[in-house]
């Protein structure tokens, strides 16, 4: 898909991966509808923001309908990179988070997706990006909540493309190893550092992802740091 003059709806667009996406974006030419909690400190004549909490599908309305009023309805691209994690003990784990993190994680996709596919469909053409994580290909200690949200936006994401594959709609997953955001500031033991990717090299990799020609699908990207531990 070209992506000059094309409308983005991208979602946790606040810092870290969303932020650098954002920026790419707007670089090809891109209008993008920013959707976060946190305003980003980022000022660019294409860049539009609006407070959403996907995690309330409220919220996501209000976002939808101030997005499609300002900016229409033709909007091809979706990229749902909202999301946190939170480690801890099974056995005392807090439930308010175990739910927050599929509120977020997991209901959001489906807030926000229900709500662009229309669009998609009348243009025969969209595509839908989802973040998801290493974490959503294999168990991680301490972390069976968040491993669960990643599971399931994997197995949403390729149930997505089986419905959507005949409107000229793409759906595509990304599972990023570590990456040097705030994600590790909950994360205790772990901080983020110069051995993890950087933000705009995953971000990159989704403006790829997204420009392919639109009969070229990519359904999956797993990336990760080549020396996570550093130099020997």
């Amino acid at each position: 898909m070209q992506l000059n003059n094309q409308i983005a709806v991208v979602t946790g667009v606040s810092k870290g991966i969303g932020l650098e996406l954002v920026k790419l974006l707007l670089d090809k030419g891109t209008v993008v509808a920013g959707w976060g909690r946190n305003k980003p400190d980022l000022a660019h004549q294409n860049f539009h923001f609006f407070t959403c909490d996907v995690a309330k599908e409220e919220s996501v309305e209000n976002a939808f309908q101030q997005t499609t009023s300002k900016l229409g309805t033709d909007i091809r691209i979706l990229v749902n990179n909202a999301g946190f994690g939170v480690a801890g003990d099974t056995e005392s784990f807090s439930s308010e988070d175990w739910k927050a993190m599929f509120d977020t994680n997991v209901h959001g996709i489906f807030y926000t997706t229900k709500r662009l596919i229309p669009g998609m469909k009348a243009a025969d053409e969209g595509h839908i990006l989802n973040v998801a994580s290493i974490a959503g290909l294999n168990g991680v200690s301490s972390m069976a909540g968040y491993v669960g949200t990643k599971h399931a936006v994997r197995g949403i994401s390729h149930s997505f493309y089986m419905e959507l594959r005949d409107f000229g709609i793409k759906v595509s997953t990304i599972y990023p190893g570590s990456v040097q955001t705030s994600f590790f500031d909950e994360i205790e033991g772990t901080n983020a550092n110069e051995n993890m990717m950087r933000p705009v090299d995953v971000a990159t990799t989704m403006v790829q992802t997204l420009e392919t020609h639109p009969n070229y699908f990519v359904a999956d990207v797993e990336c990760r740091p080549l020396r996570p531990k550093g130099k020997k």
